[in-house]
């Protein structure tokens, strides 16, 4: 391969992975035209997408981004799996993909410049919180104080509440059926 077909690819790797936080990396070895293109269908689905790459590209095209150092994954034939979506979801789908192929190898995820290797390393990505997630867990944490608070005022009032509304049904009873006894 010439220089300038190097430098092109070089390029055009570097523009797709401009802005990512991380990546997924499996093996694909193994995986026919048509399994290939199913799975780059269901990626395609999550908002994914995969390509093969060469390593040493892989590497020039990513010096000085946030995924420097990603290349501890690069190791024989190998496919990146990236897209905007967080890197549990990402985790997530690449380990339904082994569950549906068993021929696949994860060689693991990145981000944050670190690397997750193997599969036990994308199951532990995968559990994960996602960014909405995350922001769910933070808002339950502010709220609950506020909410216990809430009904530790609420409460005491609510039973006064019920008890005077039982006293005030009891009266109404009382009072209709002393009232209807004299009439008749």
């Amino acid at each position: 391969m010439s220089k300038l077909v190097k430098d092109l690819i070089t390029k055009e790797l570097s523009t797709r992975l401009k802005g990512l936080d991380g990546v997924a990396v499996i093996n694909p070895r193994g995986i026919n035209a048509t399994k290939n293109n199913q799975i780059r269908r269901r990626l395609h689905a999550k908002g994914l997408r995969m390509m093969v790459v060469k390593n040493n590209l892989a590497r020039r095209a990513t010096d000085g981004t946030s995924l420097k150092g990603f290349d501890k994954l690069l190791d024989g034939p190998s496919a990146v799996i990236y897209g905007n979506q967080s890197l549990p979801t990402i985790a997530r789908a690449v380990l339904d993909e082994k569950k549906a192929d068993d021929t696949i190898e994860l060689r693991g995820v990145f981000f944050d410049g670190e690397a997750y290797v193997g599969q036990k390393g994308v199951e532990r990505v995968s559990k994960l919180p996602t960014r909405e997630e995350a922001i769910g867990q933070i808002v339950a944490a502010i709220l609950g104080p506020g909410r216990k608070l809430a009904a530790a005022i609420k409460g005491p009032g609510g039973v006064l509440g019920g008890i005077l509304k039982t006293i005030e049904d009891k009266a109404k009873e009382t009072e209709g059926g002393a009232g209807a006894a004299p009439a008749a």
